[in-house]
């Protein structure tokens, strides 16, 4: 029974020994390579005295031995904590001291940013797990051939349950402290287990490994496609900014399923010629992290008929926890896309604001209950506000819910639509409103690219709806036309009254649109 994520590995190694693991531009790794360099860097890493209980940093550029560095890590009986090569050297440092990381995976060529982040008197112990570089003060390295000199052998099974930790991912794109969201071997398993099925993968998958390593999304890249016996075909990142480049990887290198933010694939519909290439191979195309504009999801329909198509839906403390597949014909989507229903082992609910249980037709906020939950933030008391609440339903049964903050919607049907962040909603003139739907409405304009909504003070009306809007390229449109549109559509207290043009949106580092930067002005 698989119980631990490198269990995955171990099995797959077994299974697939000469099977392609990962494609890292020209080189390729077999599930024997994988597994041996991955026994090697957790050989030494216990060497080192760190093992159950301790957290290794991993801070590699996406590379197979980034995949190699995080299994290592498991696999010595620690947790994993990725560190975003490109990240300030400020955050790296916090996240590298509010983890009392034990050590840290590099690269090589990230030796000198570790001494960035490293505060005077300071020691990081870096363990270097491809290519070289020079040991700046402050920096403790062992470079890579102290990784080659080990075993290739597993070492002795770790004392760790399904309980303990496999990784802490923290969160970014807020303006306050990182917070690290805690994830069990069993949370994580949870999802990998239903994400294998539901998509069907098998050994004969090529699945894009797209996500940077510090964003939830790589766990479907890096441990959904390892149970299946599958191959992590990593994405440049500098493919990012060409999408024409981006469609001619898909196509060349024959990838059978994607997942990555919705932001990508609207650029790869506006800007990446897909018309050119049949895509024969590529069969499922999932998205999750933000609202995909339907206009733009239509359009991808249309170009790539053949794949199937999901809504991935879940904030980071609890991975996915509804999926919604969209219909077959683009022309029976609605304006807004539902999130669906719960994964497998996992059940959601709504609450109203009287705190009774949402019915068909209304409207609440979206609970989680199953074992995907967060075990918390890193280095906060329990007593402290995590999301982690009694089951507000059942308050006589001793266990925790995951409530979100997101409102949603219940459709008949039993599905659920997203209708944006609680804490988002706009009151202005006493009404309550949804960003989310002022947006929508706004890019059902043929001229509107991308556009954001939220609220700005306002002394005498407590909001004003601020909507911040980029334009298509061959396209001009007025501030006044767009509010003329949006009338067709919604009540008058609901038209933004600010319509800011911008030449693009901020971005976090996962991709998705920086809506805090926004509303700082930035």
């Amino acid at each position: 029974m698989t119980y631990l994520l490198h269990q995955l590995l171990k099995n797959a190694a077994r299974r697939f020994p000469d099977g392609p693991a990962v494609v890292d531009g020209g080189q390729t790794v077999t599930y024997r390579e994988l597994d041996e360099r991955s026994n090697q860097i957790a050989q030494l890493l216990r060497e080192m005295g760190i093992g159950k209980d301790h957290r290794v940093g991993v801070c590699v550029d996406k590379s197979a031995a980034m995949v190699a560095a995080v299994f290592g890590v498991l696999k010595a009986g620690a947790a994993y904590v990725p560190l975003d090569p490109l990240a300030p050297a400020k955050r790296i440092g916090f996240i590298v001291r509010d983890c009392a990381l034990s050590a840290v995976c590099v690269s090589g060529n990230r030796l000198a940013r570790l001494k960035e982040c490293a505060k005077a008197g300071e020691e990081i112990a870096a363990i270097v797990v491809d290519g070289s570089g020079a040991a700046p003060e402050g920096v403790r390295p062992l470079l890579a051939d102290a990784i080659s000199r080990q075993p290739g052998s597993a070492p002795p099974e770790a004392d760790i349950t399904e309980n303990d930790l496999a990784y802490i991912l923290y969160t970014s794109g807020s303006t306050g402290t990182p917070k690290g969201v805690m994830v069990s071997h069993r949370a994580s398993l949870t999802f990998v287990d239903w994400s294998h099925d539901c998509f069907e993968l098998s050994s004969r998958d090529r699945v894009a490994g797209y996500t940077p390593l510090h964003f939830d999304l790589s766990i479907l890249d890096i441990f959904s496609t390892v149970k299946a016996g599958g191959t992590i075909v990593l994405v440049p990142p500098e493919l990012s900014l060409f999408p024409a480049g981006l469609a001619d990887f898909i196509e060349a290198q024959s990838i059978s399923v994607w997942y990555s933010v919705p932001s990508i694939l609207t650029q790869l519909v506006l800007r990446g010629e897909l018309s050119r290439h049949p895509y024969a191979q590529l069969r499922a195309i999932l998205f999750a992290g933000e609202v995909f504009p339907v206009k733009y999801l239509r359009q991808l329909m249309e170009l790539i008929p053949r794949a199937r198509y999901y809504n991935l839906y879940g904030p980071t403390e609890t991975n996915v926890c509804t999926y919604y597949e969209v219909p077959g014909g683009s022309a029976e989507l609605g304006e807004l896309l539902p999130i669906g229903r719960a994964c497998a082992n996992t059940e959601v609910f709504a609450i109203d604001s009287n705190g009774a249980l949402v019915q068909p037709g209304g409207t609440g906020e979206l609970f989680v209950r199953g074992p995907s939950l967060t075990k918390g933030y890193w280095g906060q008391r329990t007593s402290e506000y995590t999301g982690l609440c009694p089951h507000p339903l059942s308050p006589l049964v001793p266990e925790q819910v995951y409530r979100t903050g997101d409102l949603v919607t219940l459709h008949r049907n039993g599905d659920y639509t997203w209708m944006g962040r609680i804490s988002e909603t706009i009151k202005s003139r006493g009404y309550r409103i949804e960003p989310g739907e002022v947006t929508a409405r706004l890019l059902e304009h043929p001229a509107v690219k991308e556009a954001c909504t939220f609220g700005v003070p306002h002394p005498m009306l407590g909001s004003e709806i601020k909507s911040v809007v980029v334009k298509e390229a061959d396209r001009d449109v007025k501030a006044d036309e767009l509010r003329v549109h949006c009338a067709e559509f919604l009540p008058g207290y609901m038209i933004p009254s600010i319509i800011e043009f911008r030449s693009e949106l901020p971005r976090t580092s996962t991709g998705k649109i920086d809506k805090t930067a926004l509303e700082r002005g930035e």
